[in-house]
């Protein structure tokens, strides 16, 4: 999606590690118009897979999220990392590896709200080694629900999550799919 790459070129920053900083657009100031125009954008790859959930991610993923479930006009769902008495009781929980913060986290969605039958489409804000896709992917599959695939924003194509994630047969479409990137702030999109 070229209005992604180019707002990344605009006002990404890579730093040192392989982090690309975009929070000044989309994962922490949110811009919502181009977070309608990437939902428009998932909603017409996604059109007829009759998306009954959208599940992302605590916390970057939730304004995206909100957004394309808006325009499957279905609920958002977000998995939690932290089990409070809200959501204690029946819930679905896996193990996920944050890259971005060097930890593991427990994730719980409430049984509640993710059935049988349901046909969900996981959105998250980045793809790289695909251990939080994973984890949304696991939980979807123990709730006996069917992942209809994954619209991530951003994925680092150099790094193995998404060739990992598509070889088990789920369907990801990134928006913007960087090849490379370096120190010194250059950016080249697949």
């Amino acid at each position: 999606m070229k209005l992604l790459e180019e707002r990344i070129r605009r006002d990404g920053k890579v730093r040192a590690g392989g982090i690309l900083k975009v929070d000044s657009f989309l994962n922490h100031q949110m811009d919502i118009a181009l977070f309608e125009a990437m939902a428009d954008e998932w909603r017409r790859l996604f059109e007829g897979e009759r998306v009954t959930r959208v599940l992302t991610i605590e916390a970057s993923g939730i304004g995206i999220a909100s957004i394309v479930a808006q325009k499957f006009g279905c609920p958002a769902l977000f998995a939690k990392k932290t089990e409070t008495v809200n959501i204690a009781g029946d819930v679905l929980s896996t193990t996920v590896h944050s890259y971005t913060h060097g930890r593991d986290y427990n994730v719980f969605v409430s049984r509640e709200f993710l059935k049988p039958g349901d046909r969900v489409l996981i959105v998250d804000d980045f793809l790289a080694n695909g251990a939080a896709l994973e984890g949304l992917i696991r939980i979807v599959e123990l709730a006996g629900a069917e992942v209809v695939g994954a619209a991530i924003a951003i994925e680092k194509a150099f790094q193995p999550g998404g060739d990992t994630i598509r070889k088990s047969g789920v369907r990801v479409e990134s928006l913007a799919r960087i090849r490379s990137m370096d120190d010194g702030g250059h950016i080249e999109f697949c």
